[in-house]
């Protein structure tokens, strides 16, 4: 079950932040918001999902994209931001976190699949798909979508910037747990995570969620989604996430849920 990841940068953004001047914190963090608003709309148009990556990085899982896809979006981000130096880099693996490898050592050894777009990956790596959105036979993705069981009981016991707090240690720990099964984590907004967990069990899921919240006084719900496309794979998570919380108001715990969609 191999997955692509598609890197998306902005180039030299440091140097040119300072061209700004002092006064520029307001108009890069708008700005910084409208570029994701942009790639995830540009990609999710496709079937794909986007997430930010330290503002001026995103990575979007690309299954079932071509080159030409790539080209297409990329040529109408550079027509939107026209100061701006974007850059693509593909990669493919087993698990996200070779895919993320794959896709780093194509920029870095500057291997261009098309270098008028700036676009790098491995020849090999890049999806065979003709079409969007329909991947190849052996193309999924697996996503856990995870948040925190009880919320609003948290939620009244703590003070809002508390609660921030205790989601950065959980997504600490989810990050650092996570990539040692090749397994990327992002944080989402809210109380709410996604995990692009390819080629892990269930059963190992919830083993290293449980070790994860054993010395923390939450438990975490988690609902898992496999797909062909990463907007089909968050859809199955989502839902499944979905279902645990219906099953908690029936009276019925059940933390775990899994959705495969591969339609």
């Amino acid at each position: 079950m191999t997955i692509q990841i598609t890197i998306v940068r902005i180039e030299e953004y440091g140097p040119w932040t300072l061209t700004l001047g002092s006064d520029r914190e307001a108009h890069l963090q708008m700005l910084q918001s409208k570029i994701y608003y942009d790639i995830q709309r540009l990609f999710s148009e496709k079937e794909c999902l986007a997430y930010s990556n330290r503002f001026d990085e995103h990575f979007v899982i690309t299954n079932g994209l071509t080159l030409q896809d790539h080209i297409t979006i990329q040529t109408e981000l550079a027509t939107i931001y026209k100061n701006l130096k974007l850059s693509m880099a593909i990669g493919k693996g087993n698990t996200p976190f070779e895919a993320n490898m794959s896709a780093y050592d194509a920029r870095k050894t500057e291997r261009f699949l098309n270098k008028e777009t700036r676009i790098f990956g491995q020849t090999m790596s890049l999806s065979s798909s003709t079409t969007s959105n329909s991947g190849s036979s052996d193309e999924f993705v697996q996503i856990m979508h995870i948040d925190i069981d009880g919320s609003a009981k948290v939620g009244s016991k703590l003070s809002p910037y508390e609660i921030t707090s205790l989601v950065i240690r959980i997504y600490s720990k989810l990050s650092k747990e996570f990539l040692k099964k090749g397994a990327m984590t992002f944080f989402i907004g809210g109380d709410n995570f996604m995990i692009i967990s390819n080629n892990m069990t269930k059963e190992n899921a919830e083993k290293a969620i449980k070790s994860i919240t054993r010395s923390m006084d939450i438990k975490l719900n988690c609902g898992i989604g496999i797909g062909r496309t990463g907007r089909k794979a968050a859809e199955a998570a989502t839902r499944a996430l979905d279902i645990i919380r219906d099953l908690r108001d029936e009276g019925k715990v059940q933390t775990f849920y899994e959705i495969q969609c591969l339609w």
